[in-house]
């Protein structure tokens, strides 16, 4: 993975590495106005050193007597001549700085500026905006969980109070009966929401103060208004705009009745003596502050009884008005009460809690898909401003070298007697190396690299098959599968395995995991397999072969530490980063190669099942293509560092973690060693696992998907008993049957040593098409010391998932193409090409169903 911008300055909240990144690129705009001052001032001392040159001839004419009085003084003229065309070089070095640096540099500069300002800018809205949502998640899952609880309490209640006489009676008359106690549920989470003040949000606590403020500064009165009597505690329009333009950081008019209008809508302040509730910087526009804003701060309202002349009305009503409010109160109590308007008529409470939880699930639900939503756009958006700003820091520094060296020109074309000087700064600007500045900040202040943090659904009631494919626990994941391995990953194998021959030589076909996919595009297909079901090839049609490659890498970044918890960890799990680390920073001379393979393969023991499953197909695969395709070191490398934060990442990163290589050479011993590290985890799991298989009987296979074919399978084993040359019949494994031989495992392993594997394995060369009637080694073949019949379809090895992986030395090739370096494939024994219906189409990944 190349090391860039878009790497290297992410973190958990996303403002933490935003907030170093922004910092030194605001240091390079300081650095820009530096540069930009050297040059001013030093223009402005090259034309002042030159209007004092130009004012030593004046000077000196003014003394009469002297050399003009006899002839012969040209010493004294050229003296003189020489002041002169040094006060108009100087003059022209000033005139070279200001047309050659000055300008153009300073309108570059405030373009600089304007630019890292605007992304700074759009990066805190996107990631305030996430914060908001983020935050209502919390505020749903909470109310989500209150109202499930409320449900449950209610029908423990509702068992307790609906019981038998007899077993009542029975109960009271036990000496260790017990009462039963209704203890009340926790109210719902009230807690106060933030409110915004203009472009501002505030907490409760800054509202209570802002709020006590204003009510203790401001300039408080009575309002009259006609009919409907006197208003206590109000304050004009213009005296509130003033107290915001000075308390509360208005810089306009319009701003600050913004902020006056958000008092209105939140209910602090209310018009009065005039229809609407519109706030404005009038004098003649009277408001009064609500019973809302002196509760929330604590002050004493003053409040007065209406003194109005007893008519009938206004006597029958005088009880609903209330001192502050003549007719809002009123108003308000009659707004509300609408006693014909009920949604859910004969609603019972159990009902109506059990409806109150579906809503507030679904509420939840949606609030996690919005922000799920939210934080794919806003890493697509860190991402590309990024990107956008490692190209314009690469600018500002090329910049400073183009200034100094236009600068030390500006000097050198005019003054060869500096030429000293000139050389030193040419010397200077040798130094100004931008690439090696870039990586040196990228070195040095980089924060991690993107690791994104995915917000799943959790149910209440645990349910796993839930709508979310990607941030969810790999072996939860491969048990709502029924697989081994998820079928995400068996999938998009399978479809990179069928897709590779369509690809236009070897070097297309490496280069697919290399490429630099957007990552909205990559976000594209998350969303359309994102869906906790099982999609088919249809669906990766659609989308170019590197997008689907990216979003495998994607899925295993996504993937969370446990089912429980949502913090992102590596396939390989971080809990053994540290024995890794160990493992290849001993200093040891006399550790082997065999000795470091051993050590890693009990390391790698200690994982779960589903992860050594995931992580030998994920090998297979990658081995495969490096053969396949003679892949030299520097691809196998490059494939190493962008595979390795997928493979396994330290649980927390730090300054040290981010330049260590231990994840590298980790995958980088999986290629080598994937043979030896897998196959002995599958002897310790058969090991393992073959007693508890041995007391379990297996269930009998109800799978009539293929009983037509196995029984056609059958007919042929029979025919050849009967026949002179009789063999075993072997099972079809290209019919999709699945069998286990001995283990009873989560994953099939070869049982056989390794001696008797390699005595049973086909002596064909590794790029030979299996199952041709040209191969000399057509007639029978055997397997585990089982003969397999003629017509037998071979074993794919795609996957260390199928019941006997081929060893290296008998996997399938990709189908033979015009053009392209896997052509080899499709040629016999004798080197002949075969034909073209003859070769198999691509790679066959297979999974086994878990046992439980």
């Amino acid at each position: 993975m190349t090391t860039g911008f878009a790497t290297s300055f992410w973190s958990s909240d996303y403002a933490g590495g935003l907030g170093v990144l922004f910092g030194k690129l605001q240091q390079g705009v300081q650095e820009n106005q530096q540069i930009l001052t050297v040059a001013r001032m030093r223009a402005d001392a090259e034309e002042l050193y030159g209007n004092s040159l130009s004012n030593i001839g004046p000077a000196s004419e003014r003394i009469t007597g002297g050399f003009t009085r006899d002839e012969g003084a040209s010493a004294y003229e050229g003296v003189k001549t020489e002041m002169e065309a040094a006060a108009s070089n100087h003059k022209k070095i000033a005139s070279n700085i200001r047309e050659l640096v000055v300008n153009p540099f300073g309108r570059w500069c405030e373009a600089h500026a304007a630019r890292v300002q605007n992304s700074q800018d759009d990066l805190q809205s996107r990631i305030k905006i996430h914060d908001r949502q983020a935050e209502a998640v919390r505020k749903f899952r909470s109310q989500y969980y209150n109202k499930c609880r409320l449900v449950e309490d209610l029908e423990e209640e509702d068992k307790l109070a609906f019981q038998d006489p007899q077993s009542e009676a029975a109960a009271a008359s036990s000496p260790k009966a017990k009462v039963p106690t209704i203890q009340m549920t926790a109210p719902e989470d009230n807690e106060a929401d933030p409110i915004d003040l203009g472009d501002e949000t505030y907490q409760p606590e800054q509202i209570k103060k802002i709020l006590t403020h204003i009510l203790n500064n401001i300039k408080l009165g009575e309002v009259k208004v006609p009919i409907l009597g006197t208003y206590q505690n109000c304050s004009n329009g213009a005296d509130l705009t003033e107290y915001i333009q000075k308390h509360l950081a208005a810089t306009t008019v319009s701003y600050a009745e913004r902020i006056g209008q958000d008092l209105v809508d939140n209910g602090f302040l209310r018009l009065v003596g005039n229809v609407g509730s519109a706030f404005a910087n009038s004098s003649r526009m009277n408001y009064q502050w609500k019973t809302k804003a002196y509760q929330l701060t604590g002050l004493p309202e003053k409040k007065q009884p209406l003194a109005r002349s007893s008519t009938g009305v206004s006597q029958l009503s005088n009880d609903n008005f209330t001192p502050d409010s003549p007719v809002g109160a009123v108003g308000e109590y009659l707004s509300g009460w609408n006693p014909l308007n009920n949604q859910y008529p004969n609603e019972t409470p159990s009902e109506r809690l059990r409806r109150e939880a579906r809503e507030a699930d679904e509420r939840y639900k949606a609030s996690v898909k919005k922000l799920d939503s939210l934080r794919c756009n806003l890493e697509e958006a860190m991402i590309d401003h990024l990107k956008f700003m490692e190209r314009c820091e690469l600018d500002r520094l090329k910049a400073i070298k183009a200034v100094i060296l236009d600068f030390s020109g500006a000097i050198s074309n005019v003054i060869p007697s500096l030429q000293s000087t000139v050389d030193k700064m040419m010397l200077f600007q040798e130094t100004v190396q931008p690439l090696g500045d870039l990586r040196y900040m990228l070195e040095n202040y980089k924060t991690g690299p993107f690791i994104p943090r995915v917000t799943t659904y959790e149910n209440y009631y645990n349910n796993v098959d839930v709508e979310q494919t990607f941030g969810v626990d790999l072996e939860a994941r491969a048990r709502s599968d029924k697989k081994r391995v998820p079928v995400l990953i068996t999938t998009i194998l399978t479809f990179l395995d069928n897709h590779y021959p369509d690809l236009e030589g070897d070097e297309a076909r490496r280069g697919i995991w290399l490429v630099d996919v957007p990552l909205a595009q990559t976000h594209n297909l998350r969303t359309t397999i994102n869906t906790g079901k099982r999609f088919s090839d249809d669906v990766l049609e659609k989308y170019d072969i590197p997008i689907v490659a990216s979003a495998l890498k994607l899925y295993l970044l996504e993937l969370p530490g446990n089912s429980r918890l949502t913090l992102p960890d590596s396939l390989v799990s971080s809990h053994v980063y540290e024995i890794v680390k160990t493992i290849y920073s001993t200093t040891a001379t006399d550790v082997s190669e065999e000795t470091r393979v051993s050590v890693l393969q009990s390391t790698l023991g200690q994982l779960r099942l589903a992860n050594i499953a995931t992580l030998d197909a994920i090998c297979t695969h990658f081995t495969r293509l490096i053969e396949l395709t003679s892949a030299d070191e520097t691809y196998v490398t490059a494939l190493a560092n962008t595979l390795a934060p997928c493979i396994l990442r330290p649980r927390q990163e730090s300054t040290l973690s981010m330049n260590e290589r231990y994840s590298y050479r980790l995958v980088r011993d999986l290629f080598a060693h994937k043979d030896a590290i897998f196959g002995e985890l599958k002897r310790a799991s058969t090991l393992t696992h073959s007693a508890s298989g041995a007391q379990r009987p297996r269930a009998i296979s109800t799978d009539e998907s293929n009983r037509r074919a196995n029984m056609e399978e059958r007919q042929r084993a029979i025919a050849a008993q009967r026949s002179p040359r009789a063999v075993s019949p072997g099972p079809n494994r290209a019919n999709g049957s699945h069998r286990r031989d001995r283990s009873q495992t989560r994953f099939p392993v070869n049982t056989a040593s390794p001696t008797e594997s390699r005595r049973s394995t086909l002596n064909r060369s590794s790029l030979e098409v299996p199952g041709n009637p040209d191969s000399p080694t057509h007639d029978e073949t055997t397997t585990n010391g089982t003969a397999e019949p003629a017509g037998a379809a071979p074993v794919p090895a795609a996957a260390a998932l199928v019941e006997h992986p081929a060893p290296s030395s008998t996997r399938v090739p990709f189908p033979r193409k015009t053009a392209g370096g896997l052509s080899r494939g499709n040629r016999d024994s004798t080197g002949s090409l075969r034909g073209e219906d003859a070769a198999p189409r691509g790679v066959t990944l297979e999974d086994k169903p878990m046992d439980d």
